[in-house]
C-alpha cells in the first residue's frame, strides 16, 4: 500500500510583523501636597444672656442704697446685683442684719487685664430662712484697696486672703492679710491671666523643687 501523499499548502508568504508596543509613559510626578487650611479665627466669647431682677428684695436694696447699685439681673436662676465697691460693705451688713442673708459661702474674683478695672470681686451669700442665694459683684482698679468684711463675716478671713493670695488684691482692714495657699516668699499671683503659668516664679520653683516652672 503506498504511503499517502499530503497536499502542500499554498506559500503563505514572510510572518506580517506585530506593531511595536507604544513606549511606557513617564511616571507623573507626585502631586504637591496640599496647603493646610488657614485656622479659624476663635468665636467672639458669649455674651451672657441676663435678664433684669424684680422682687421685694431688690425694691428694698433700691429705697436703701439708691444709685450706688447699678444693676440687677438673674442668669439662669442666679440672681446678682452690681455695686460700687465702696458700697458693697454697707450692703452686706444690710442683707445680713435686714434681709436674713447671714451665711457667707465665698469671696472669688476674676481677672480681666484688658478692663481699666480689672479685677471683678464677687461676693456669694445664702439666706437660710428665705432658702436664697445672692452674688454681690464690684469692679476693683489695679491697686485699688477694697474694705474688708471680716468684722461682718469672720469667714471672709481666709476667703479674702485667698483672693490676695491668687490676685493680688489688698484688703484695707483685714486683720492677716498674708498669703494662705502659696509659699510666703512666692513672687506673683497665679490667677492673674497676664502672666504665662509656666513664667510663674522661676527662681522659687528652681531653687525649692530643681525643676522648670510648668513642668
Amino acid at each position: 500500500m503506498s504511503e499517502e501523499v499530503k497536499p502542500t499548502p499554498p506559500d503563505a508568504g514572510p510572518e506580517t510583523p506585530k506593531p511595536a508596543a507604544p513606549p511606557a509613559a513617564a511616571p507623573k510626578p507626585p502631586a504637591a501636597a496640599a496647603k493646610p487650611a488657614a485656622p479659624k479665627p476663635p468665636p467672639p466669647p458669649a455674651v451672657m444672656a441676663a435678664t433684669p431682677w424684680e422682687s421685694d428684695l431688690t425694691a428694698a436694696l433700691k429705697a436703701e442704697f439708691a444709685d450706688q447699685i447699678t444693676e440687677f439681673s438673674t442668669y439662669v436662676g442666679q440672681s446678682f446685683l452690681v455695686a460700687r465697691t465702696a458700697a458693697v460693705p454697707s450692703i452686706i451688713d444690710f442683707l445680713k442684719l435686714e434681709q436674713g442673708f447671714d451665711y457667707l459661702v465665698d469671696v472669688t474674683a476674676v481677672h480681666y487685664p484688658k478692663k481699666p478695672e480689672p479685677f471683678e470681686l464677687v461676693y456669694i451669700l445664702y439666706s437660710f430662712a428665705r432658702n436664697e442665694r445672692i452674688r454681690i459683684k464690684c469692679g476693683v482698679k489695679e491697686g485699688e484697696r477694697p474694705a474688708s468684711i471680716a468684722a461682718a463675716h469672720p469667714t471672709a478671713d481666709w476667703l479674702e486672703r485667698e483672693v490676695f493670695d491668687m490676685f493680688g488684691i489688698e484688703f484695707e482692714g483685714h486683720p492677716n492679710l498674708k498669703r494662705i495657699l502659696m509659699p510666703d516668699e512666692w513672687e506673683g499671683f497665679p490667677l492673674r491671666k497676664d502672666k504665662s503659668i509656666i513664667d510663674m516664679d522661676q527662681r522659687w520653683v528652681q531653687e525649692n523643687l530643681g525643676i522648670e516652672s510648668g513642668q
